[in-house]
């Protein structure tokens, strides 16, 4: 596996300078799926040399410059193959694109170590996938969480992982959600316009840019920082609203960045939590003036309403663009036309 450099600034923020194993997870890109504890075994293991020779404490205060990180072959990943069945929207040698349904856990972890997406890649394409993060396991570029549907692309090769990861990271490749979440975007309102990393740009599209990391008291939820984290951009615009007066709506969101949680957050920072979301929706309730029946549908959605409609991106080997829509899931569909009090109509979206 190639060497990966890992390059610190000179201007380090307070809270990333005070040791170095925390600084290189923040530096690391998100397909290197370098944790902290990760690169506290490679620290351990002689594996990161820096400017000034090998790394031997990972609480040590950084220092800027470039780190070499060498990763090593893949080690066996200790998941099981299981033939569960995936919604597969597009394969070949390189890759290929799920359709993740709801529920679904990406990666074994200790509280879901079988039934995920990982699980069942591993039966489905039989042992050709890439190693990556340091075990042999399949390729995923991005994630989307277990209570969200929709698009994601898995590489089968390294060569793949490492050209679509590139694109993730220099933001080429295209990402639309669907999301339906409680009030609405209005160009306006001085409480968005004031608050920080919220701006408008043309055709009422809400830019959110701020920095994201671990909340200070809940190491389970992230949080919108003004000194530290990952820079994470996302850009919404409200395709209908609901309610008299207008209090829920139907978002599409497009992702700059890809960030942990980051819809999820940037538009709870922003008041506009998604319907159903347990972690940051907040405890706004749905308002049976304003949305009549409908809000009991509202109040009953059982996950963050939150959908990977659309994903696009260059073929890694012969540089084709490629491009999936995905229609929305039957809950969001029925929740959708709840809210509309009308028929369901075709929410995919264009080629």
């Amino acid at each position: 596996m190639p060497d990966l450099v890992l390059t610190l600034p000179a201007d380090l923020a307070a809270a990333d300078a005070s040791r170095l194993d925390k600084a290189l997870a923040e530096a690391a890109p998100e397909s290197a799926a370098l944790s902290r504890s990760r690169i506290a075994k490679l620290i351990a293991a002689g594996a990161i040399m820096g400017p000034n020779g090998p790394v031997t404490d990972g609480k040590a205060r950084p220092l800027p410059g470039d780190y070499v990180v060498t990763l090593g072959e893949p080690d066996p990943i200790d998941a099981r193959p299981e033939d569960i069945p995936l919604d597969v929207v597009y394969e070949d040698d390189s890759l290929i694109v799920i359709d993740k349904p709801a529920g679904m856990v990406v990666h074994p972890a200790p509280g879901s170590p079988s039934g995920t997406l990982v699980n069942a890649l591993l039966a489905h394409c039989a042992g050709s996938l890439s190693g990556i993060g340091g075990a042999a396991r399949p390729g995923i570029v991005h994630r989307i969480d277990k209570d969200t549907s929709g698009l994601l692309v898995v590489a089968k090769t390294d060569l793949a992982h490492q050209a679509l990861a590139r694109q993730f990271e220099d933001h080429s490749a295209a990402r639309r959600y669907l999301a339906l979440a409680h009030g609405t975007i209005d160009p306006a309102d001085p409480r968005l316009r004031g608050l920080p990393g919220v701006s408008f740009e043309p055709g009422n599209v809400l830019k959110i840019a701020t920095l994201l990391g671990r909340h200070p008291t809940d190491r389970q939820r992230q949080a919108v920082s003004l000194r530290q984290g990952r820079h994470a951009v996302t850009r919404a615009t409200m395709l209908e609203s609901f309610g008299t007066p207008p209090t829920a709506m139907l978002v599409e969101c497009r992702l700059e960045t890809g960030r942990t949680h980051q819809i999820r957050v940037h538009l709870a920072h922003c008041g506009l939590g998604l319907i159903g979301d347990p972690v940051y929706g907040g405890a706004r309730r749905a308002s049976a003036r304003a949305l009549g029946d409908a809000s009991e549908a509202v109040a009953a959605f059982p996950r963050q309403a939150l959908h990977a409609a659309h994903l696009g991106f260059a073929h890694p080997v012969d540089g084709r663009w490629l491009s999936f829509d995905s229609e929305l899931p039957p809950d969001m569909q029925a929740l959708l036309d709840a809210l509309r009090g009308t028929p369901a109509v075709d929410a995919t979206f264009p080629g």
